[in-house]
């Protein structure tokens, strides 16, 4: 079994989306462990996004994430991190392909609704800053 970090970010939750994503998870297969709604702190938004400060994109990043409540989630099964990026789609959901979250859901680049880590070791670290 992998455990992987998703997070459902503002927009996503602004947009009442939460339970329709958090179904497609569910949906595959995977097993939602951990769930949690709360607003992230900058500390903990910077820490998650630390190889993307400097960029242009960062500071709007790090406000974004925080403008509103997350849902947070450790999710696990058989193949639980790539399963979740193809679940989730390409970043731009104008790249996306339809039956992705992003490709079905998402409106914009700067608003595109999930995180999911990239990787397993991504997905410890990532667990470790938001769950502890």
């Amino acid at each position: 079994m992998e455990r992987t970090f998703v997070m459902i970010k503002p927009d996503a939750v602004a947009r009442g989306l939460a339970g329709r994503i958090i179904s497609r998870f569910e949906d595959a297969g995977l097993t939602i462990e951990r769930m949690d709604m709360v607003s992230l702190t900058r500390e903990q938004a910077g820490r998650n996004y630390a190889e993307h400060e400097g960029k242009p994109f960062y500071d709007g990043l790090i406000d974004y994430v925080t403008s509103g409540p997350v849902v947070k989630m450790v999710i696990s099964g058989e193949g639980a991190v790539t399963i979740c990026r193809k679940l989730i789609g390409a970043t731009d959901p104008a790249e996306a392909a339809p039956g992705t979250i992003r490709g079905d859901l998402g409106l914009v680049l700067d608003a595109n609704l999930a995180h999911g880590s990239d990787s397993a070791e991504s997905a410890e670290r990532e667990t470790g800053i938001f769950f502890g």
